[in-house]
C-alpha cells in the first residue's frame, strides 16, 4: 500500500500477522495464551525480564544496590523471551497483567509483592532500600520529574521512532519525520539540562539517571536502532558526556549484561542467579 492511500474503516478489525517484525506477538486483547508457571529462585527478589532498555533499568538498579552493600537486593533474573510469547504465560500475566517486561516479585514480604512497570520497580526498590532517591525534597521532586519524563517520552523513542525507523515492514517518510523531530527535541531537552547539571537530579546519581540512560544513553552511544548518524547524536555533547560517565560504572556494566541474548557472547548473561555468574556463566563460557 503506497503512503497516503490507506483509508481507515469505520470499525477496525484485527488481522493476524499485521505488525512487521513483532507480528507474532501483537494482539489487541490482554490475558494469558497458555499455562506456564514462573520459576522461583532462592533470593528475595525475583525478576522476569529481557535486556531491552526497560529491562536494563531494573538490572542496573539491582546491581547498584548490591554495590552499595544492600544484601537484601540479591536477586534471580529469569529470562523472558518476548518473541516466543513467554510474557503471555499464565504465571507472567499474574505478575504483570499488561504482559510486558520487566516484572518483579518481592518474596521478602508476606504475602509476596508483585511490581510491574519499570518506573514503578525503580521507585519501589529505591524506597525499600532508601537509596538512589534524593532525600532533599527539592532534589527528590526533580528526580521524580525526570523519572516520569522518561516513562512518558520513551514510547516516542521506542514505539514511535524505533518502530518506523527500524522495524516497520516498509519505510514511510511522514512517521519517520514526525518521530525523528520529537526524538531530537527530547535530546535537546536533555542536552540543555545536562549542560548545567552532572546528573538529572543535580549532583546526585539517582533512579532518574538509571531510567533514562538505557534509552537515551544507548541512543547517543550508537547502540540503539543504529540511528546515531541519522540523528546526529554527536551534536548533543552534554548528553554524550553524561552517557559515557554512567557507562563507566561497574554496576551499569554488569546490569546491561543480565538477560541479554544478543551481541558479544562475553557480554551475555542469559540468567543471573549469583554474583559469580558474571565470571562463570556468560554465554562465551557456556558455549566454549
Amino acid at each position: 500500500m503506497s503512503e497516503g492511500s490507506y483509508v481507515p474503516p469505520r470499525v477496525w478489525q484485527w488481522e493476524a500477522g499485521n505488525g512487521g517484525e513483532f507480528a507474532s506477538i501483537n494482539r489487541p486483547i490482554a490475558g494469558a495464551t497458555h499455562e506456564r508457571e514462573l520459576p522461583v529462585g532462592r533470593h528475595p527478589l525475583q525478576l522476569y525480564s529481557l535486556a531491552t532498555p526497560n529491562g536494563v533499568k531494573v538490572t542496573i538498579m539491582l546491581e547498584e544496590l548490591l554495590a552499595l552493600g544492600f544484601e537484601g537486593a540479591e536477586y534471580d533474573a529469569h529470562l523472558i523471551r518476548i518473541l516466543d510469547g513467554d510474557q503471555f504465560g499464565s504465571g507472567f500475566v499474574a505478575v504483570n497483567p499488561n504482559s510486558k517486561i520487566p516484572a518483579m516479585v518481592d518474596h521478602s514480604v508476606n504475602p509476596p509483592q508483585r511490581v510491574f512497570e519499570s518506573g514503578a520497580i525503580l521507585l519501589y526498590l529505591a524506597e525499600k532500600f532508601g537509596a538512589l532517591l534524593p532525600q532533599d525534597p527539592a532534589k527528590r521532586t526533580e528526580c521524580m520529574s525526570w523519572l516520569f519524563w522518561q516513562m512518558a517520552s520513551a514510547p516516542i523513542l521506542g514505539g514511535g521512532f524505533g518502530h518506523f525507523y527500524a522495524y516497520a515492514p516498509e519505510k514511510y517518510e511522514y512517521p519517520i519525520d514526525r518521530y525523528t523531530m520529537e526524538v531530537k527535541r527530547q535530546l535537546d531537552v536533555l542536552d540543555r539540562h545536562l549542560a548545567a547539571h552532572r546528573y538529572l537530579a543535580g549532583d546526585e546519581y539517582s533512579i532518574a539517571d538509571i531510567a533514562v540512560w538505557p534509552w537515551y544513553g544507548a541512543l547517543v552511544r550508537h547502540a540503539l536502532y543504529d540511528a546515531g548518524e541519522f540523528l546526529d547524536v554527536a551534536s548533543y555533547t552534554h548528553v554524550q558526556r553524561w552517557a559515557e560517565d554512567i557507562a563507566q560504572r561497574p554496576a551499569v556494566q554488569r546490569g546491561r549484561m543480565v538477560n541479554r541474548t544478543w551481541g558479544d557472547p562475553s557480554e551475555q548473561l542469559h540468567e543471573r542467579h549469583d554474583a559469580s555468574d558474571f565470571e562463570l556463566r556468560t554465554q562465551d563460557k557456556l558455549e566454549g
